[in-house]
């Protein structure tokens, strides 16, 4: 179905793998265009109630633009717009949630990926890198939306305009990922967590993620009618009424996600 990623999907977990082993899973137009329309099949599989993005090789999750493909377009701008940019909205308005698999570095704009997701699992011994001002860029693909809502405007800037590496213990701190496990027990652990949200209230989870990801943009109130407009849309699904009868009746729920 595609030549630069891996589509599984199995016991409602889809599984896509950044399959450019040869130069660290770089994004080139092929890829990017690859990405989007997997998560498009993906948004549109109701046998899917979670995502999992990951790298290939095991030793990068993404190294960031392929710049040894070449630049199709001198205006970047016009780059991001019809490439980068419509993956990332793709990838924040998916009403299911996006485990990333963090199994390699992350560069430049392979580290906005790992940031678009909502959950992230990292390898202890890997890290990320904003390095794009390495050769004179600025971040870009959501890296400057991510980062200041995720550690603050001061480390925001100190990542975004020196490039360094920050590895896993340090972004755990920063509460730059969840959770960070050694490479043995990598696959255990994030097999574990899709596990759970596949098994999961998941359309809730999906209104969940629509709303927080709303939050900051919006004032109290705003957001309290949010969370009531949500609130109804799961009042009549099917995981209220299984959850409930499942309380009442002390036995685990088999959520639908519908």
């Amino acid at each position: 179905m595609f030549e630069t990623l891996l589509y599984e999907v199995k016991d409602g977990k889809c599984y896509i793998t950044l399959n450019r082993p040869e130069v660290y899973n770089a994004l080139n137009n092929k890829l990017l265009t690859e990405l989007h329309e997997a998560i498009s099949i993906c948004k549109n599989d109701d046998a899917v109630r979670v995502l999992v993005i990951s790298g290939g090789d095991g030793k990068a999750f993404c190294s960031g633009a392929d710049l040894k493909s070449g630049i199709t377009d001198s205006n970047l701008g016009n780059v991001l717009k019809a490439t980068y940019n419509p993956l990332i909205m793709g990838m924040k308005t998916l009403e299911k949630p996006i485990i990333c698999k963090l199994n390699g570095m992350a560069a430049g704009a392979g580290m906005s990926l790992v940031l678009a997701c909502d959950m992230i699992i990292a390898d202890k011994n890997t890290y990320m890198s904003e390095l794009f001002v390495g050769i004179g860029l600025l971040p870009d693909a959501g890296s400057m939306y991510f980062l200041p809502r995720m550690i603050g405007t001061l480390k925001a800037f100190e990542l975004c305009s020196t490039g360094r590496k920050v590895f896993m213990e340090e972004a755990l701190q920063m509460g730059l990922v969840n959770k960070i496990i050694e490479t043995e027990l990598l696959s255990y652990e994030v097999e574990k967590m899709a596990d759970f949200y596949a098994k999961s209230a998941t359309k809730s989870i999906g209104l969940m993620k629509n709303i927080l990801n709303k939050s900051f943009e919006n004032d109290l109130e705003t957001v309290l009618n949010l969370e009531a407009e949500g609130q109804t849309q799961c009042g009549y699904s099917h995981d209220f009424a299984e959850g409930v009868m499942a309380f009442l009746q002390k036995k685990e729920p088999n959520f639908q996600g519908k």
